[in-house]
């Protein structure tokens, strides 16, 4: 079968949509990947894997989607996949109309979180459920990563076979490692007893920065934040770096900043708290790297995240976009050692029950290949 897998940028195809498609590979399927071309799909051509540069937009440009609608219509009369699955908001749905526009015999889709779940005016909000509940009509398979949002898309009547896969990443490279742990921490100079709190996320608005910045004003001084992460060329929105400035300030050296990285797995191993304090979410697959790790999370408590933080035994949850909710289950987490190793445990071991990438990607081919016969 030759699958089509179609997503925005290439920091989603290198993060979300690379074990699946060496997956598919596997079973011995064509498959191809679809994306705004970027350096992070380096790795994955160095695989083999083939994917075409197509110009997608994360904006709401009505012209840069034409273009984009455009180019998909003509890679899928080109390539002529029997199944074209697509990701994402805005490239889920031109990826989906694109493909039944070509009569494609099979058309799926991944929700990675809803476009009307997320800040905006209504008007907005409502026009994306729309375009939703549109493009749900012409969706054979209809998955989304969190089980909280399958029940969403059933419920709005957006698909009634809406089937909830969860995320899953690969524990042989995300588990505690000792060894790593002490050789990064000397090489970063963290000094004993410091506590290392990390957060994993691109530098947008709606990863909370600005009120985790403000509540590690407020948490013990032998506690460090590391952040990895950058802002993509394609993000929009607030510009972050006036709150990382005046953090700085405060904060000193106990703020470092780490940019994009490829070795988050050796860097969770170093830390002991991860937190993500987002507005919205899909299911962060950021979490679950952290939980397979060992390390307790302090997460907001939102569609995804609150799915995966099971409140008081693998970590604590707190409201959205609220500085003194964070900077008490922070500063709880910083003074108790022995409460981070119980939460790191149980959080590795509900993340080895549930989120295993191998578990996962069998659920996922499963149900993609259900139509193929």
């Amino acid at each position: 079968m030759k699958i089509l897998e179609i997503t925005n940028v290439d920091f989603s195809m290198r993060q979300f949509l690379f074990p699946l498609m060496l997956a598919l590979r596997g079973q011995g399927h064509d498959v191809v990947g679809a994306c705004a071309d970027g350096a992070l799909l380096d790795a994955m051509r160095a695989e083999g894997l083939r994917v075409v540069a197509v110009p997608m937009s994360r904006t709401l440009s009505p012209l840069a989607q034409w273009r984009a609608w455009r180019a998909l219509v003509r890679l899928i009369r080109a390539e002529k996949p029997d199944l074209v699955h697509a990701h994402m908001p805005i490239s889920g749905l031109l990826g989906r109309f694109a493909a039944w526009r070509c009569g494609v015999p099979c058309v799926a889709y991944t929700c990675h979180g809803f476009l009307f779940n997320q800040p905006g005016s209504r008007l907005r909000r409502v026009a994306a459920l729309v375009l939703e509940w549109l493009a749900g009509k012409v969706t054979d398979i209809y998955l989304t990563v969190s089980e909280e949002e399958a029940r969403d898309a059933r419920r709005l009547g957006i698909h009634h076979r809406a089937a909830g896969i969860g995320n899953g990443r690969d524990p042989a490279i995300f588990h505690p490692d000792p060894t790593v742990r002490t050789h990064l921490r000397a090489q970063m100079g963290v000094t004993e007893g410091q506590v290392v709190i990390l957060a994993v996320s691109r530098l947008v608005r709606s990863k909370g920065y600005p009120e985790l910045l403000a509540a590690m004003r407020a948490v013990p001084d032998n506690a460090a934040l590391w952040i990895v992460g950058e802002r993509l060329p394609s993000d929009r929105g607030e510009d972050l770096e006036p709150y990382f400035a005046a953090a700085r300030a405060v904060l000193g050296s106990r703020l470092v900043f780490l940019g994009y990285r490829e070795d988050v797995a050796a860097i969770m191993a170093a830390a002991d708290i991860f937190v993500l304090p987002s507005h919205f979410e899909g299911l962060p697959m950021s979490v679950i790297e952290a939980m397979l790790c060992g390390l307790p999370v302090v997460a907001t408590d939102i569609s995804g995240p609150r799915e995966q933080v099971v409140a008081g035994e693998t970590g604590l949850l707190v409201p959205p976009a609220n500085v003194p909710g964070l900077e008490t289950a922070l500063a709880r987490l910083v003074a108790d050692d022995a409460l981070r190793q119980r939460m790191g445990r149980a959080g590795r071991a509900r993340a080895m029950a549930c989120y295993t990438q191998d578990r996962v990607m069998a659920r996922i081919l499963a149900l993609l290949t259900v139509h193929q016969g």
